[in-house]
C-alpha cells in the first residue's frame, strides 16, 4: 500500500467539494478528491439555482430553529460565493426572486463543475474516481487523512493536514433514512444522485463527530403517487411545486397543512400523514397560472398534470364541484367529503373567514372549475440531520469542540436547516469555500485543530 501527502484530501466530488478543491487548487494548495462514482456533479448537476434568504431576518423568520451562527455564515458569504461563479468564468444572472421569500441566481451547474474539475486538475490536483474511501486514519485524536480503495482493490492512504467530507449525504441509504427522518421515509422516492448513502456520515460518527438534529426533517417536494423517476429531467419535470396555490387532502379527507408555505415544507408534512399520500385538488385559475406556469422566472414550463395523465398517475378532471364526489373508489378517499372540503374552503375565503388550517399567501377560493385532481406522495433529495459542524466547516466532537483535521460541508452537514430550507447550491457553495479557507489556514499554520 502506497502513502502519500497532500493539503486537502476531499471526499466527495459533488457542489462542496468541487468548490472546496478548485477554491484550493487555484490558491496553492495540493488537493486530493476522492469520488465513489464514475463522474464528478453528484446532485449539483440537476440543479440550475444557488438562492437563499436575503438577509438574517427573513432567514431567522423561515429558519427560526437552524443553527445561528450556519446561518449567518450563508447570509453573509453568499454574494462571496456568486462572485466566486463568475471569477472562474461561469455566467451567473442578475438576482430573481425566488420562492416567496428568496433571491438567488440562474446559473449552469454544469459548466460549474466541470469548471471546478478543470482547475482542481490544472492545480496539479489529483481525482480519483470509481474509489472508495474505507475509513478515516486519525492519531491523537485529529484525522490526519484516509485510507482508500480503488476500483481494481488498490488500496492507498491519503494524510492529509485537512480532511473534508463531502459525500452528498445518506437519502440513498433506507436505514439512514428511517433512523434519522422518519420511520416511514423508507417509502419516499429518491430525488437525488444514488451514490449519496451515507458515506461521510458513516466515516466522520467511527471517529468521534457530533450529530444533529433528530426530527430537523428533510428536502424534497412533492410528486404524483405511483411513478418512479425515469432520469433526472423528472426530478423537476414530476415534481408539483404548484401545489404551493392547491388544496392538499389526506386520507382522512381533510386538510392538514397550510400549503402555501412552501411545496418543500407541504412534503414533510405529508410523509407524517396517514400511508404518506394525499389528493392534490387544483381549479382552473391555479391550472392557468401556475400548473402551466414557471414555477421560477425564466425556467422551462412543463404541464405536469398532462406528464403525470401520460405516465399512468392517479389524475382526474372533474367537470364541475359536485362531480368531486365521484373520486374511484379504490384510490381511498372519499369523494363526497372532499367536494365538501373544497366547498367549506371557497366559502369561507370568499367571506374572508379565518381559515383552517390557514393559508398565509394565497388565500383565493378554489371556485373556478374544472377542477384538476393528482394524488401526490413526498420525494427526498437529501436530508437535514447530519454532521455537526462550526463556521469554519469544522466538524464537531459531542463536547462542541472541533474534531482536529476534519471539515465538512454540503448535505453532510446538520443542523443548518430544521424543518425549513433556503437553499442546498447556495449552502454547498459557501461552506465548500469556507472549508477551502480553513485548510489555507492550518495549510500556513501546521496546526489543523
Amino acid at each position: 500500500m502506497s502513502a502519500e501527502e497532500t493539503d486537502l484530501l476531499i471526499i466527495g466530488a459533488g457542489m462542496a467539494g468541487l468548490t472546496a478543491g478548485a477554491r484550493a487548487a487555484r490558491d496553492g494548495l495540493s488537493v486530493v478528491i476522492v469520488e465513489i462514482s464514475e463522474d464528478v456533479g453528484g446532485s449539483a448537476r440537476f440543479a440550475g439555482y444557488a438562492w437563499t434568504a436575503p438577509s438574517h431576518h427573513v432567514m431567522d423568520e423561515h429558519n427560526p430553529h437552524g443553527d445561528v451562527s450556519l446561518k449567518r455564515t450563508l447570509v453573509d458569504r453568499f454574494a462571496e460565493g456568486i462572485a466566486w461563479i463568475r471569477s472562474i468564468g461561469v455566467e451567473a444572472e442578475a438576482a430573481q426572486r425566488i420562492l416567496s421569500f428568496g433571491r438567488g441566481h440562474r446559473f449552469d451547474t454544469n459548466h460549474y463543475v466541470d469548471t471546478c474539475r478543470r482547475l482542481i486538475l490544472q492545480g496539479g490536483g489529483e481525482l480519483l474516481l470509481n474509489t472508495d474511501t474505507e475509513h478515516l486514519v486519525a492519531e491523537h485524536g485529529v484525522v490526519v487523512g484516509a485510507r482508500l480503495r480503488s476500483a481494481d482493490g488498490t488500496s492507498r492512504e491519503v494524510r492529509a493536514r485537512s480532511t473534508l467530507i463531502a459525500t452528498g449525504g445518506f437519502q440513498g441509504d433506507l436505514g439512514l433514512r428511517t433512523a434519522h427522518v422518519h420511520p416511514h421515509a423508507d417509502r419516499m422516492e429518491l430525488r437525488s444522485n444514488p451514490h449519496s448513502r451515507g458515506g461521510g456520515y458513516r466515516l466522520a460518527t467511527q471517529v468521534g463527530a457530533a450529530t444533529g438534529h433528530e426530527n430537523a426533517g428533510f428536502y424534497g417536494h412533492l410528486i404524483p403517487s405511483g411513478l418512479s423517476f425515469a432520469d433526472p429531467s423528472d426530478f423537476v419535470d414530476l415534481s408539483l411545486y404548484y401545489s404551493e396555490h392547491a388544496l392538499l387532502f389526506n386520507l382522512d379527507n381533510e386538510r392538514f397543512v397550510d400549503e402555501t408555505k412552501g411545496d418543500h415544507l407541504t412534503t414533510m408534512a405529508l410523509l407524517e400523514q396517514p400511508e404518506s399520500r394525499g389528493l392534490l385538488v387544483a381549479d382552473a385559475r391555479v391550472f392557468r397560472d401556475w400548473v402551466l406556469g414557471s414555477y421560477v422566472e425564466g425556467a422551462v414550463a412543463v404541464d405536469k398534470f398532462a406528464l403525470a395523465s401520460k405516465r399512468g398517475g392517479r389524475v382526474g378532471v372533474a367537470e364541475d364541484l359536485d362531480e368531486l364526489a365521484f373520486l374511484p373508489e379504490e384510490w381511498g378517499y372519499r369523494g363526497k367529503a372532499v367536494r365538501d372540503g373544497v366547498e367549506a374552503f371557497n366559502e369561507r375565503a370568499s367571506a374572508g373567514l379565518e381559515l383552517r388550517p390557514g393559508r398565509e399567501l394565497d388565500r383565493l377560493p378554489l371556485d373556478e372549475a374544472p377542477y384538476y385532481v393528482i394524488e401526490t406522495v413526498p420525494a427526498i433529495t437529501f436530508p437535514f440531520h447530519g454532521l455537526r459542524v462550526d463556521d469554519h466547516a469544522r466538524v464537531l466532537r459531542g463536547d462542541g469542540e472541533p474534531l482536529g483535521g476534519l471539515l465538512a460541508a454540503g448535505s453532510d452537514v446538520g443542523g443548518l436547516w430544521h424543518r425549513a430550507y433556503a437553499g442546498g447550491i447556495a449552502a454547498a457553495l459557501v461552506f465548500g469555500l469556507t472549508a477551502a479557507d480553513t485548510a489555507m489556514k492550518a495549510a500556513a499554520t501546521g496546526d489543523s485543530r
